[in-house]
This record gives C-alpha cells, sequence and structure tokens, in this order.
C-alpha cells in the first residue's frame, strides 16, 4: 500500500494535480511519522498493511471532523476541500463490509459469548473488532453492537 501511495504521489506530481498531490505529501508524510513512532518503541519502523489503513483511517476521520466544523462555522468553501481531500483518501481505503455483514458478524460474536448484558459492551466491542480488521470502522460497529444488545 506504501509503494502505491508513493507511485501515485509520482503521477499526481507529473499530472500537475495540487490537491491530489498536497493529500498523498501529507499522507506519505502521516506514514513516515508512524514509522518513526514505532521505530523509537519497537526498533523495526516498517509498518505492516494493517497498520498503513489505520494511518489512512485516522487522517480520513480528521478530514471528516474538520469539515464537520467548517460546515458548522458556515465556511463551507473549506468544508468542500476537506471533503475533496476526504475523497481522496477513501480511495486508499479497502473495501468495507455492508451494515448488514457487519450486523452479522456481530451477533455471531454474541451468540458465541452466551448470555451477555448491555455492561459487557466493551468485550463484544472488542472481540468483534478483532474479527472484522479494518473491514469495518469503529462507529458502524458500535452502533451495530449497540442494536446487537438491545
Amino acid at each position: 500500500m506504501h509503494e502505491k501511495i508513493k507511485n501515485d504521489l509520482k503521477e499526481a506530481m507529473r499530472a500537475k494535480d495540487e490537491l491530489r498531490l498536497s493529500v498523498l505529501r501529507m499522507l506519505s508524510s502521516a506514514i513516515h511519522n508512524r514509522e518513526i513512532e514505532k521505530k523509537t518503541k519497537t526498533g523495526n519502523a516498517a509498518l505492516t498493511e494493517e497498520e498503513v489503513i489505520a494511518v489512512v483511517r485516522s487522517e480520513i476521520k480528521k478530514r471528516r471532523d474538520a469539515a464537520e466544523g467548517f460546515t458548522k462555522g458556515g465556511r463551507n468553501d473549506a468544508a468542500g476541500k476537506e471533503l475533496a481531500e476526504l475523497k481522496i483518501l477513501e480511495a486508499y481505503l479497502p473495501a468495507e463490509l455492508s451494515d448488514e455483514e457487519v450486523e452479522k458478524a456481530v451477533k455471531e460474536v454474541i451468540a458465541c459469548m452466551g448470555e451477555i448484558t448491555t455492561k459487557e459492551f466493551g468485550k463484544v466491542m472488542g472481540e468483534t473488532m478483532k474479527r472484522l480488521k479494518g473491514q469495518a470502522g469503529g462507529d458502524r460497529v458500535s452502533n451495530a453492537v449497540k442494536r446487537g444488545l438491545q
């Protein structure tokens, strides 16, 4: 994935696509920062595919939050730019599961755990996130778990 980002960065330079270029530079920088962070903690700088996807998700979340803030502040031009950047970043995520598939996974986890209460939300959430590993966002899984525990 990191190689694909580097190659797309070069293509954006050649095509003089300023928005795409700035987004990919930012993403490449965020990945590089995460590599440095990992190297200081573990001594190994190479990021796994899941870790790169986590960086992309983090950047998408930042863009979504910024766009929401700009919209609330009446700055639709800045919100539009953030949403355009978000669309570029979303192209680097693997396809996500549908809501029905997430609900099915939650039901399977609840069935495996036996009788549970709403107080055990964290356990169900943790196990479901382990099973889905990057195939669905945490907010979607959280909503599905809440519905499953009712």
